[in-house]
C-alpha cells in the first residue's frame, strides 16, 4: 500500500499545481506542449516514487516524423500512465468521457486534444470521436487507444472493438501494436491497491492498414501481433479471435 500512497502523493502534490500554472500559460502562448512535457515528467516521477520501473523495447519500430496509431492491450489502470510517457512525441488518447469531468485534469485533457468516447451504441457520438481522432492525426499528433475497450478481467488479451480499426483504415495511419505486461500484477482490476514491480512495454513493428482488404483482417493482424508478444499467461484462450 505504500506504493499507492507514494504514487498518489506525487500526482496530487504536483498535478494540480502544474495545471493551475500551466493551463493559463499554455492558453496565452497557444501551445500545449510545455504542459504536456511537464505532465509526462510528473507521471514518470510518480512511477519512480512507487518503485515501478518501465522497461521499453521496440522504439525503433516507431517511424520518426510520422503520426501513428498506438494500439495496446489493457490489463490495469496503470497502463495509461506507464505507456504515455514512453511514447515519442505527443499523443492524444481515446478515453472515457467521464474522465473529462475531473476538475483541472479535464481542462488539461481537452486542451491536449484527448478524445472522449461514450460507452454504448450512439452512432453520432462514435462518428464524432473518429472524426476528432482523424483530425488530430492530420495535425501531427499520435493517437493511443486500448482496442479491447476496457480492462481484461483475467489479464489475458480479449476481443477488440471495431472503431479504432475504422479510424486506421480511414486515415491510412500506420498502426503500432503495443504489448504491455507486468501492470496486471501491480494494480488488479477492481482494486485501488498498487504494488511495486516492473512494467514492460514492447512497441511492435508497424502494420500498414492499406495492406488489408477488410477491417476484420486488419483487426485480426493487430490482435495476433500483440498476442504473440505477450507472456503465455496473458495470451488469449485458444480459439479466441479479435
Amino acid at each position: 500500500m505504500f506504493a499507492t500512497f507514494k504514487l498518489l502523493f506525487v500526482l496530487t502534490a504536483f498535478g494540480p499545481l502544474a495545471g493551475i500554472i500551466g493551463i493559463p500559460y499554455c492558453w496565452l502562448i497557444k501551445d500545449i506542449h510545455p504542459l504536456y512535457r511537464v505532465s509526462m515528467g510528473i507521471i514518470r516521477l510518480a512511477l519512480r516514487a512507487a518503485k515501478i520501473p518501465v522497461l521499453t523495447t521496440g522504439l525503433e519500430n516507431v517511424p520518426p516524423g510520422k503520426s501513428v496509431i498506438f494500439m495496446a492491450n489493457h490489463v490495469s489502470n496503470l497502463d495509461p500512465p506507464v505507456l504515455l510517457p514512453a511514447i515519442p512525441g505527443r499523443t492524444s488518447i481515446l478515453l472515457k468521457k467521464e474522465l473529462m469531468r475531473i476538475p483541472i485534469l479535464g481542462t488539461a485533457m481537452r486542451m491536449g486534444r484527448f478524445i472522449p468516447v461514450e460507452r454504448g451504441h450512439r452512432r453520432d457520438a462514435a462518428t464524432a470521436s473518429i472524426a476528432a481522432a482523424a483530425q488530430a492525426l492530420a495535425d501531427g499528433l499520435h493517437i493511443t487507444v486500448f482496442p479491447e475497450g476496457t480492462r481484461s478481467k483475467d489479464g489475458r488479451l480479449s476481443t477488440f472493438k471495431k472503431g479504432p480499426f475504422f479510424l486506421a483504415q480511414q486515415t491510412a495511419a500506420p498502426v503500432i501494436p503495443v504489448a504491455i505486461s507486468g501492470t496486471e500484477r501491480m494494480m488488479r482490476k477492481g482494486s485501488a491497491a498498487i504494488y511495486p514491480g516492473t512494467a514492460h512495454i514492447h512497441f511492435l513493428p508497424a502494420i500498414d492498414p492499406t495492406a488489408y482488404a477488410t477491417r476484420d483482417a486488419l483487426m485480426a493482424a493487430v490482435h495476433a501481433a500483440i498476442a504473440a508478444a505477450l507472456p503465455p499467461e496473458m495470451q488469449p484462450e485458444a480459439g479466441l479471435r479479435a
